[in-house]
């Protein structure tokens, strides 16, 4: 899940080309807020969860590893 989270985050947020790790600062390689929301919509899209306006917190989005884990909260699975 975090490799998918990470190509969603650069290739369809970010729009860049930079190497991003599951641990990357996602604030620090460009993500803002019109651009949480962009992956909000992508994330309900292709993983088929609801994210509660509580979960949009700048430490649930900081890095892809914190996003898959709620993620898989979400989906009521097991932690990656």
């Amino acid at each position: 899940m975090e490799h998918d989270l990470l190509e969603l985050i650069r290739t369809d947020v970010l729009d860049t080309a930079e190497p991003l790790t599951p641990q990357s600062d996602l604030f620090a390689a460009g993500l803002d807020s019109m651009g949480i929301m962009q992956l909000l919509l992508a994330i309900e899209d292709r993983f088929g969860v609801a994210m509660d306006p509580a979960d949009l917190s700048r430490e649930n989005f900081s890095t892809a590893e914190k996003i898959a884990v709620l993620v898989a909260e979400k989906k009521g699975a097991a932690i990656p």
